[in-house]
């Protein structure tokens, strides 16, 4: 069994038509299609900044060595 995954285009009169090399002996073959439109240019989302909503800490100390002991304590 293959998995392809290819897109394809639709002709005016509604037809799709494909040619796909399968390295597949001769003889007969099930299909599964799934159709599923492709939009022309992608939509943006913009990114929300997050910035307003991000505190910052206060540390006041080694970080790494608190790591390290916090790690220890497993």
């Amino acid at each position: 069994m293959q998995t392809l995954s290819l897109i394809g285009q639709v002709d005016a009169n509604g037809h799709l038509r494909l040619d796909v090399p399968t390295h597949l002996p001769p003889g007969d073959v099930e299909l599964v299609l799934v159709i599923n439109p492709v939009a022309s240019t992608p939509a943006r989302s913009q990114a929300y900044d997050f910035s307003d909503l991000a505190g910052r800490l206060q540390w006041q100390g080694d970080a790494i060595a608190m790591q390290r002991t916090i790690r220890d304590e497993w």
